[in-house]
C-alpha cells in the first residue's frame, strides 16, 4: 500500500482539542446546567390548543350519552339500564358543515347543540378533538372548538402565551409544528412550594392564557406530571446505566484484545458522551429520556467502529511483527478509513432525514445523533488509537530499558 496515511501527527493536536471541548462542557454544565426536560425534573408538562369555541352540546335523554371527536369523525355512544346501548359515527365527509352537524345530532332523542354565532357554514373538518377522552353528556353545556379557518384567525404565537404564563416562574414554551395549528407545549417546574401544584397549576395555565387571549379559547390537548422522588431516582437510574454500559464494554474489549485496547475504547465512548453532553449544555436542548437513549446510541455506533479499527490493527501486527507499531496502526487506520466513512455518510442520511422531516423530541434525538456520530469516527481514530500508541510506546520503553538495568547487550531488545 503506497499512500498511508500519517494519522500519528494529529494525535497531540486531537487530544488537546478533544480535552478543550469536555473542559468547556464541563464548565458549562457546573454553571449553566442541564435544561433538564420533566422527566428529570418535578413539574408539569402541559400541551396545550389555542382554538375558537364552536357551540355547546347538552343531553337530557334517558341513560348515559358520550361524545368522542377525532380528525374525521364525530362519535356518540348511548349507554345505560334506561337506554339501548349503540353508537352512532357523523362522518365528516358526510356532514361537511357544523349545521350538517348540529342537525344530525339533534336527531337523536335528548341532544341539544347550541352552535356559536356564525359557526354554522364552517367545515367540520375544523371541529378540534377530544384528546383527553370521552365527554359525558348532561345538561351542563359540553363545549366544541374549532381550529381557525384561515390565517385571517390566527392570532396565537408562542411570544403571547410565554407572556401570559411568565407569572408561574420557571418555565419554558415550545411551538409543536405546523405553527398554524396555534399548539404549545408548556412546562412548569414544581418548586415545592405548592402541595397543590398538580391541582393548581393547570387551572392557572388556563386563566392566564385566557386573560391573555380570550375566554373558552384553550384546550388542553394532554398534561402530564412527574414527581420530584420519581425525577430523582430516573436521574441517578439514567447516570448508573450509562456507566454500567462502560464497565461492560471495558469487560468486553477486555476479553477480546488486551488491556490497553480496552482502556482505549473505554475513554474512547466516554470521550463521546462527554462531547455530546457540551453540545446538549450549550446549545440548551431539552435533555431527557429521548438524549439519554441518544448517548447509549452513539456508545453502541462509536464501540462498534473502534473494535472494527482494532481488529484490522491485531491483524496487520500478526502480518508485520517487526515493523513498529506506530507503522501497524497508520495502516491499519488507513485500510479502514473508508468503510468508516462510507458506514458513517450512509448512517448519516437516516439521521438528516429524521431531523429535517420531523420535529419535537425525535428531532432533537436525529441532533444529537449526528454530532454523536461525527464525535464516534473522529474519537475512534485519534483518541483510542492515540491511547493505545501511548501505551505501547511506553511498553517499548520499558523492554528497551530492561536489559540496561540488568547489564544485558541492547542487541537483546526485541522489537514490535
Amino acid at each position: 500500500m503506497k499512500n498511508i496515511i500519517k494519522f500519528s501527527k494529529f494525535f497531540l493536536p486531537a487530544v488537546i482539542i478533544s480535552l478543550s471541548i469536555i473542559i468547556f462542557g464541563l464548565v458549562g454544565l457546573f454553571t449553566k446546567g442541564l435544561n433538564l426536560g420533566v422527566d428529570f425534573q418535578a413539574g408539569i408538562n402541559e400541551t396545550i390548543q389555542l382554538a375558537y369555541p364552536a357551540g355547546d352540546v347538552t343531553f337530557d335523554g334517558k341513560g348515559n350519552a358520550e361524545l368522542t371527536v377525532s380528525e374525521s369523525q364525530l362519535t356518540l355512544v348511548f349507554s345505560g339500564a334506561e337506554a339501548q346501548k349503540r353508537t352512532v359515527v357523523f362522518d365528516y365527509k358526510t356532514y361537511s358543515t357544523l349545521a350538517d352537524i348540529k342537525s344530525a345530532l339533534e336527531k337523536e332523542q335528548g341532544i341539544r347543540v347550541s352552535l356559536a354565532e356564525g359557526s354554522e357554514s364552517l367545515p367540520s373538518n375544523l371541529l378540534v378533538p377530544t384528546y383527553q377522552g370521552n365527554s359525558l353528556l348532561s345538561l351542563n353545556p359540553v363545549k366544541l372548538y374549532r381550529a381557525p379557518k384561515d390565517d385571517s384567525e390566527r392570532y396565537a404565537s408562542i411570544d403571547i402565551v410565554r407572556e401570559a404564563i411568565s407569572p408561574l416562574g420557571d418555565i419554558t414554551v415550545q411551538t409543536i409544528n405546523p405553527p398554524s395549528s396555534q399548539r404549545y407545549l408548556i412546562r412548569v417546574r414544581d418548586s415545592g412550594e405548592d402541595p397543590q401544584f398538580m391541582t393548581n397549576t393547570p387551572q392557572t395555565i388556563r386563566k392566564l392564557i385566557e386573560d391573555k387571549v380570550g375566554t373558552d379559547r384553550v384546550v388542553v390537548v394532554k398534561a402530564d406530571y412527574v414527581g420530584p422522588q420519581y425525577s430523582e431516582a430516573l436521574g441517578k437510574q439514567s447516570v448508573w446505566l450509562v456507566l454500567m454500559t462502560l464497565l461492560l464494554i471495558l469487560i468486553y474489549s477486555a476479553i477480546r484484545f488486551k488491556i490497553e485496547y480496552a482502556i482505549g475504547a473505554v475513554v474512547a465512548i466516554a470521550h463521546d458522551a462527554l462531547v455530546m453532553i457540551a453540545f446538549i449544555v450549550w446549545t440548551r436542548m431539552e435533555f431527557n429520556t429521548t438524549t439519554i437513549a441518544a448517548i447509549l446510541t452513539i456508545l453502541g455506533y462509536s464501540i462498534n467502529d473502534t473494535i472494527v479499527q482494532f481488529d484490522r490493527v491485531r491483524e496487520e501486527r500478526k502480518l508485520h511483527p517487526s515493523e513498529p507499531f506506530v507503522d501497524v496502526l497508520e495502516r491499519a487506520l488507513t485500510l479502514t478509513l473508508g468503510r468508516s466513512i462510507i458506514t458513517t455518510l450512509t448512517t448519516m442520511l437516516a439521521v438528516l432525514a429524521l431531523y429535517f422531516f420531523t420535529s419535537g423530541s425525535i428531532k432533537d434525538f436525529a441532533l444529537a445523533l449526528f454530532v454523536g456520530m461525527v464525535s464516534g469516527v473522529y474519537s475512534t481514530i485519534y483518541i483510542a488509537s492515540a491511547i493505545v500508541l501511548f501505551w505501547e510506546n511506553q511498553k517499548t520503553k520499558r523492554q528497551a530499558k530492561a536489559p540496561k538495568d540488568k547489564g544485558a547487550p541492547a542487541a537483546a531488545v526485541s522489537k514490535n
